[in-house]
């Protein structure tokens, strides 16, 4: 069993989500047109062809592997979430060098058009390229002050010469003072590349506490909450639980990981966390119900109280709420979409007929 070909919706399904463009199959497969050599997005305006000159990936790289060009109208490399090299070498060099000052001229100089660049990062990250590099200096400031540096020197570390300049924007971006900094925990946040589309994973010292798509309609209303109910300082960088989930989920998608290892922080109602630990007791590669979870909880009447804590989870996979379908065996509510939450019960259940198969 091929497990690419295995996470394709059916395809008669596919054929119609291409004729109707419909984009909640975005990153879910790729539209590849033999007589043209290009593939597309599903949602793509171009004109569509023959479903007879059509086959199906499920991801950008294969279409490539198979001799397809990307489309230039609706760039599919772009919705695989693959950063362009240009990107992913600034990224790296930052990391190597946070304190480095990015003028428009040394990015040129690298290769970079900087308005492009500037889209780029308001697409994937919300802030331009400069407003990222400042908030990922702050959040090395914040945890310098957690760590018993002065404010003085938090600041002038930071680039700032203005000790009133470097409060004002400290306490702008985190909604704290420098003072206050102390009693707060960073939550450091970085963007994945997924088959799915991009995702943002954050985490502080205790744990993983976020990871979703970046498309979620809830994410803005999550983060806001971490910051204003838990008293997070919100900010770019990287720490060892960031670094480990990137690679879990590549394992994850590559049909070779069957439960993460990642240690979790969730701030939540005391219900909530009931209803999130019984998530993580489903099997990979089958489903539950509301219900079911409701009856463990010994709670037998509470199925939309645990539907509203299931839809509260902020850690999408790892908490396997696509794993919850409902009573009548449909896809119910996934706040990813349904699209991307049957491709990943596609994927775990073809990954278990595989294990199957070679334990034979």
């Amino acid at each position: 069993m091929n497990l690419q070909n295995a996470v394709l919706p059916p395809h008669a399904e596919m054929v119609r989500a291409m004729l109707e463009r419909d984009t909640a199959y975005e990153g879910v497969f790729f539209t590849a047109v033999k007589t043209t050599g290009i593939f597309c997005r599903p949602g793509c305006t171009a004109r569509k062809p023959k479903p007879e000159n059509v086959e199906f990936f499920a991801h950008a790289d294969e279409a490539m592997s198979a001799g397809y060009r990307a489309c230039l109208r609706c760039k599919p490399l772009d919705a695989a979430a693959i950063a362009p090299d240009g990107v992913q070498r600034l990224l790296k060099s930052v990391d190597a060098d946070p304190d480095l000052r990015w003028t428009d001229a040394q990015l040129l100089a690298e290769g970079i058009e900087p308005l492009k660049l500037r889209r780029w990062f308001k697409q994937h990250f919300g802030m331009t390229f400069h407003a990222w590099l400042r908030s990922r200096r702050l959040g090395i400031a914040l945890g310098g002050i957690k760590q018993g540096e002065s404010i003085d020197n938090a600041a002038f570390d930071s680039g700032y010469e203005s000790l009133s300049g470097f409060r004002d924007t400290f306490q702008k971006s985190f909604h704290i003072t420098p003072g206050r900094a102390v009693h707060s925990e960073p939550l450091l946040f970085t963007r994945l590349t997924t088959p799915l589309g991009p995702m943002i994973a954050m985490a502080e010292q205790r744990g993983l506490v976020l990871l979703e798509f970046l498309d979620r309609p809830a994410l803005t209303k999550e983060i806001e909450e971490l910051q204003n109910r838990y008293g997070y300082a919100v900010a770019p960088g990287h720490n060892g639980h960031l670094q480990q989930i990137e690679e879990e989920l590549a394992q994850y998608f590559a049909g070779k990981r069957t439960e993460f290892n990642v240690p979790l922080h969730l701030p939540g109602s005391a219900f909530a966390r009931q209803v999130w630990a019984e998530l993580m007791k489903i099997p990979y590669g089958q489903t539950t119900t509301y219900g079911a979870i409701a009856a463990q909880l010994g709670k037998p009447g509470a199925s939309r109280a645990v539907g509203l804590a299931n839809g509260q989870n902020r850690l999408a996979i790892i908490l396997p709420c696509h794993r919850v379908i409902g009573a009548d065996g449909s896809l119910t509510g996934y706040g990813g979409g349904q699209p991307r939450k049957a491709f990943l019960l596609r994927l775990e259940r073809a990954a278990v007929q595989i294990t199957e198969q070679l334990a034979f």
